[in-house]
């Protein structure tokens, strides 16, 4: 390159520099409620967020900074004269800036103009979340993305609405439930109900070595009021049902009966549960009526006599323990179930059974992991259909009666996810799934959505009556033992 033209590029480069740094921090606000704002991209501190103080005078507003944008103008500039003597040219120079908005969160909610915008803080946060914090129970679920030792505290009272909880595979999203459910129960008297396909919160009542003493001593003190069914557990633990406990409908759906097609079995089925106190599948055997047989023929035939939920001869069952007061907290182990057709009935019967005794009035979170073998968006067979209409049925009426959802993760039925009121939103890989949650969840601020792609494992958005300013967190670390894990991937080692 011609060493004057190299001379010129350098000037041309070093007065842009100049210009670009000398952007100043300033805010605007036309109502007192949102601002607009730009600021220099040297030393850039801002992200969208994170918190703010806006400074004019002595007097000092907290705000969170919502988008932020990479803008420019052009500006004509003359270069100057190089080292041979040369005049610069004129050029058109483009500046290159932060722009963005946010809202205000705490100060004189009055219009203004040109405050200065610095990063806010922890400590200045920190008060803030004090001063707004509701009067019930705080979560510690971990500290603030952006603010080192700024613990992230979500309200418990929130947990009074339907909750979503979703994230890539990899997330952390199961890891990040059970640091929920911990603080649930240390923080809070709200009973669970736990339907749990992968067996990942088997080990909830167990503490983890290397915590903390003190904590662990709290939790497991919360802990005693953990009741974990299992298939493969002895006695009272073991995951069972009675027959007669199920519902007509889901009886009808056990033998894949449809009142049309199946008009003259489900007419019989209706009228041995009319006539009997127990169960039809109980009455089949001493029925002499030729479409008793032929049900009983479709029991054999399907197998479900041979289920190993059945308990005949026990005392007590799943059902008995979900409303047992004394107990705290069920985990109602489905993964341990070998057969999807009885991990599909034990939650229906759950779910129904919870929703035939709304009335009753008392308050228990329901958590759904892995929520799409429950109440998918297409169930695919009568069975999981069951359990979706009992799970729809929760979302739309259920808050009134004390019955909450919290449910994880996408590709649920639609109307479930649409009675949510709480988000927990972890990091997404796709750009469909992001617009998809902007779709469902449009009181949280689309530029904060967006911000999914880029989380870490174990990093979250969370947003709703849990935090009715939308938060990035980090989440902590659990207390109890977890109960799932990965493969691991030995096979993957170099040779």
């Amino acid at each position: 390159m011609d060493s004057g033209l190299a001379a010129q590029l350098a000037g041309f480069r070093e007065a842009r520099r100049e210009l670009e740094a000398s952007v100043l921090p300033l805010a605007t606000s036309v109502d007192g409620r949102r601002f607009s704002f730009q600021a220099s991209l040297f030393g850039l501190a801002l992200q969208p967020g994170g918190y703010v103080v806006l400074e004019d005078g002595g007097i000092a507003r907290l705000g969170q900074v919502i988008t932020l944008d990479l803008d420019q103008l052009s500006t004509e500039l003359m270069l100057p004269v190089n080292a041979d003597g040369i005049p610069g040219n004129r050029s058109q120079v483009p500046i290159r800036y932060a722009r963005g908005e946010g809202v205000i969160l705490e100060g004189d909610f009055a219009p203004f103009h040109d405050m200065t915008v610095r990063p806010a803080r922890g400590a200045e946060v920190q008060a803030w979340l004090e001063r707004s914090a509701p009067s019930g129970a705080k979560l510690p679920l971990g500290e603030m993305a952006s603010l080192t030792d700024v613990p992230a505290l979500a309200d418990a009272g929130g947990f009074n609405r339907h909750t979503f909880l979703c994230g890539q595979s990899g997330s952390g999203k199961t890891y990040s439930l059970g640091v929920i459910l911990e603080r649930l129960l240390t923080e809070t008297d709200l009973r669970l109900v736990i339907l749990d396909p992968n067996s990942d919160f088997v080990r909830l009542g167990t503490v983890r070595g290397g915590t903390n003493p003190a904590l662990a001593g709290r939790y497991r003190q919360a802990a005693r009021g953990v009741t974990v069914l299992s298939a493969d557990a002895p006695g009272e633990r073991r995951l069972r049902i009675h027959a007669a406990e199920i519902d007509p409908a889901t009886q009808a759906a056990v033998l894949r009966l449809d009142p049309i097609a199946d008009r003259e079995e489900y007419a019989t089925l209706a009228g041995l549960l009319a006539r009997h106190d127990r169960s039809a599948l109980e009455a089949l055997p001493d029925s002499e009526e030729p479409e008793a047989r032929r049900l009983a023929m479709r029991v054999r035939n399907l197998g479900v006599g041979r289920f190993t939920v059945w308990a005949p001869g026990e005392a007590g069952s799943v059902l008995d323990t979900v409303h047992d007061e004394g107990t705290r907290c069920v985990v109602i182990d489905l993964g341990s179930l070998p057969a999807r057709e009885e991990q599909s009935l034990i939650a229906a019967a759950v779910l129904g059974d919870l929703w035939r005794r709304r009335h009753e009035r008392k308050p228990v979170l329901i958590v759904i992991d892995e929520a799409h073998n429950v109440c998918p968006a297409n169930p695919p067979d009568q069975l999981t259909a069951q359990a979706a209409e009992h799970t729809i049925r929760i979302a739309a009426e259920g808050r009134k009666f004390g019955l909450y959802l919290l449910v994880s993760p996408q590709k649920i039925a639609e109307n479930v996810l649409t009675q949510a009121d709480n988000l927990v939103l972890m990091r997404l890989n796709s750009l469909a799934d992001t617009a998809f949650t902007q779709g469902v969840f449009s009181f949280v601020p689309p530029s904060l959505i967006d911000r999914a792609v880029t989380f870490h494992q174990g990093e979250a958005l969370i947003a709703g009556k849990i935090s009715p300013q939308p938060a990035l967190l980090r989440f902590g670390a659990r207390i109890s033992e977890e109960g799932g894990a990965d493969v691991p991937a030995t096979w993957a080692h170099a040779r």
